[in-house]
């Protein structure tokens, strides 16, 4: 095992690292970066690849057009990665690249600008609200999981799609289906998703004839003849935003409420003015959230991988042409060279270059709606109920690809 001395005291640079004590973890990502930018994984799935550790590294791979997903998109590599791809997943854009990902990219970003996402702020609100009145009428305890963090983004991307009320019942069960290939037979996840496309297809047909104020009105009917869009290249759109949509949200969003419970030194600045403090304290969530709250952290993570499409030097190291790489967002968000002790969780952070959302032509094209949900979900809860407290431990699905927080249980 490796080691390299830090403030006069051993530190292991072994990675990934099996759980340890939280600082120690903190520890451990500074001395990796500060040793080497990357470390070669072999994977559960798909064999190996390099993790990268450095942030500045991860932004000049993100940026270089010579790291591609084709592979992964075409069937020629299994993705070197924690668990097996849903295949749809590997049909969505988040696979594609430039140019094609670039004018799919470009058609979704009018729908999904900041300015609609503005504008559909308040009805975040108002049913942010209701749901809280639901809880309150229902009675404590309750698992905000169920009760909240996944019933705001679903209908906020419902909204935003252009799914009827009516439907939104069965929209939320063949949605929440989309990533639990570890606890649904593949019989359930296939009658589900397939129940899901054959609904959107008839929904993207309707909306070519009959458009309205909605995405999946603005792909259909693209007006620029040379940025049509296929009803195949539309539905890949509309799962990924669909899964990226409620699912991370969701769990960024439970993540939140549980950091700031675990931290009350920051829950009561929050509290002196949530609407004020939503902003940042979304960013240091989305960087420092799922820190917050361990007591120990296992070091090995990553988004979704990439491939050299030939020899690439990075940061010193060559990456051979038809290698993976990834980035560990964990390792990249506490390189120790981004913001000033990024061992804190600090809602107060003005700046916060995290790589949470990843960077550049592969930024989260959803990011501008997830940040409004999150700051929405996390503020309106504490405006409205600002004795929230836990009522035992969040339970995580550790099986999943986003392993997400399933219960967490709370009271008021």
């Amino acid at each position: 095992m490796s080691t390299t001395e830090t403030a006069g005291k051993a530190v292991s640079t072994e990675f990934p690292f099996p759980p340890v004590a939280t600082n120690e973890a903190m520890d451990r990502y500074h001395a990796i970066a500060a040793e080497r930018p990357m470390t070669k994984m072999t994977m559960p799935f798909g064999g190996e690849v390099w993790a990268i550790h450095r942030s500045a590294t991860a932004r000049e791979m993100l940026g270089d057009g010579r790291f591609v997903r084709e592979p992964f998109r075409t069937g020629e590599r299994v993705v070197p990665y924690f668990v097996d791809f849903p295949d749809f997943l590997k049909t969505t854009m988040q696979f594609e690249d430039p140019p094609h990902h670039t004018k799919l990219r470009k058609l979704v970003q009018r729908s999904i600008s900041p300015k609609r996402v503005k504008a559909i702020r308040d009805s975040a609100v108002e049913f942010a609200n209701h749901l809280i009145d639901e809880m309150i009428a229902k009675g404590a305890p309750v698992n905000l999981v169920e009760d909240y963090a996944v019933a705001l983004p679903v209908q906020m991307i419902a909204n935003l799609l252009g799914v009827p009320p009516e439907d939104r019942p069965k929209f939320q069960k063949w949605s929440s289906a989309t990533l639990a290939v570890a606890n649904m037979s593949e019989e359930e996840v296939v009658a589900n998703m397939t129940e899901l496309v054959v609904y959107m297809m008839g929904l993207i047909e309707d909306r070519r004839k009959n458009p309205r104020e909605d995405l999946l009105s603005d792909l259909a009917n693209a007006r620029d003849k040379d940025d049509s869009l296929t009803d195949g290249e539309i539905m890949p759109i509309a799962l990924l935003l669909i899964v990226a949509g409620f699912d991370n949200t969701a769990n960024f969003i439970c993540t939140g409420v549980h950091s700031l419970l675990r931290n009350p030194d920051q829950l009561e600045i929050f509290l002196a003015d949530p609407d004020g403090m939503a902003p940042t304290t979304v960013e240091e969530v989305l960087r420092h959230g799922r820190m917050a709250v361990a007591d120990v952290v296992a070091g090995g993570s990553g988004l979704v991988p990439f491939v050299a499409t030939e020899d690439v030097e990075l940061d010193g190291h060559r990456i051979a042409k038809g290698e993976a790489v990834l980035i560990d967002p964990a390792s990249a968000n506490h390189d120790g060279t981004i913001v000033e002790n990024d061992a804190v969780f600090d809602i107060r952070r003005s700046t916060n270059p995290h790589l949470t959302l990843s960077y550049g032509v592969h930024h989260c094209l959803g990011a501008p709606l997830a940040r409004m949900e999150m700051q929405v979900g996390i503020a309106e809860l504490f405006k409205r109920l600002p004795g929230v407290r836990l009522e035992g431990e969040a339970v995580v699905d550790t099986d999943n690809l986003v392993q997400p927080i399933v219960d967490l249980p709370v009271s008021w």
